[in-house]
């Protein structure tokens, strides 16, 4: 009951604040006022506001809510623990399995080897042109070439 009388106060204070400030001209913010100042009667005439009020006054909610944030220390304890000792699954014991697995792919690859029958050998990357005769670098476009005529243009 107090909890109604006090939202129903905080209510009239929000349409009388919105009534002044629509009387200045300035209806929008007026408006958006009112739209606030609305919320709380509404919940009261609904029946959040007495379930809220009955969550909260209960202990064994209380106790509920300590129970749960025990579970969460317990859980964020146990993984640090496991983490400082390398817990199941660990560094070492997931290098080993790898190692088992001789087609498995390094972390480190930047892409996957595909082998000598799936693609042919690459040609070797050419350093830069030697200048020409005049000092100044010859104009070849021998390796743009090649990346035309591999992808068919």
């Amino acid at each position: 009951m107090l909890t109604s009388t006090v939202c129903a106060a905080v209510s009239a204070a929000g349409l009388g604040i919105a009534a002044i400030t629509a009387y200045r001209k300035r209806f929008l913010a007026a408006t958006r006022i009112a739209a606030y100042s609305l919320i709380p009667i509404g919940l009261v005439m609904t029946g959040v506001i007495d379930w809220l009020a009955g969550i909260v006054f209960k202990p064994t909610v209380w106790a509920g809510f300590g129970v749960l944030a025990l579970s969460i220390v317990l859980f964020m304890t146990t993984r640090a623990v496991e983490r400082r000792r390398g817990g199941a699954g660990s560094r070492k014991e997931r290098r080993a399995a790898a190692a088992d697995r001789p087609d498995a792919v390094a972390p480190a690859a930047s892409a996957p080897s595909l082998g000598a029958s799936r693609a042919a050998p690459q040609p070797a990357a050419k350093g830069k042109a030697a200048p020409a005769k005049g000092g100044a670098p010859k104009d070849d476009f021998s390796d743009i070439e090649a990346i035309l005529k591999k992808h068919g243009i």
